[in-house]
């Protein structure tokens, strides 16, 4: 699986760029905009293709997932930690009992299997090679061919780092600035996608 994660900025014709990653295969999005307002994050959804929202994991507003009928809700790891345990089950059974799906972020190995009874449907860690889109941002190079959850490696993500990150047991990609810090995000997802798809084929 390869998914994406989108810019935390505003770029210029970000929606019509997201439009073509799904029609080049983009399986997931991930919208991600934290200096966003709702209508901040509607005025990005209202021109993403419809037929594609059933792709879009959102990061903030959860509401928007029956408004726009989007994939999921995304628990970043500051919300997730805001939740006791009790409410972030209970919240989870809300969301998968309408059809969502819900996943979260994670920074290490060991918060992951504190969680591991929560059922989210992959979860992110990062970073495992040192970050493209964020400076100072080391990889760890976590290992999960250990672990039982469906993990997802973030941080350092290109065509040069997938064969290390499938080795390292990840059974996803996701991708920020290997797409979006490039002169061109489209070429970038192909060549990230076809390469991704010849490694574990």
């Amino acid at each position: 699986m390869v998914l994406v994660i989108t810019s935390e900025k505003p770029l210029p014709n970000e929606a019509k760029q997201i439009n073509d990653l799904f029609g080049a295969g983009l399986e997931i999005l991930h919208l991600r905009k934290p200096t966003f307002t709702i209508d901040g994050y509607r005025g990005v959804l209202d021109q993403i293709d419809q037929q594609y929202h059933n792709r879009v994991m959102i990061h903030q507003f959860p509401e928007l997932t029956m408004e726009y009928k989007l994939r999921g809700i995304h628990l970043q790891e500051q919300t997730r930690l805001d939740f006791d345990p009790s409410a972030l089950k209970a919240t989870i059974l809300i969301y998968k009992n309408k059809g969502f799906s819900v996943t979260s972020s994670f920074h290490s190995k060991e918060d992951i299997i504190a969680y591991s009874s929560m059922d989210f449907e992959y979860v992110l860690l990062s970073p495992v090679f040192s970050s493209i889109s964020k400076e100072g941002y080391q990889g760890k190079g976590f290992d999960v061919n250990d672990m039982n959850e469906f993990v997802v490696g973030m941080g350092g993500v290109n065509e040069h780092t997938l064969q290390a990150i499938h080795d390292l047991g990840y059974k996803g990609v996701g991708v920020l600035g290997g797409v979006w810090n490039t002169e061109n995000s489209l070429q970038s997802f192909k060549t990230i996608y076809d390469a991704y798809t010849t490694i574990i084929s």
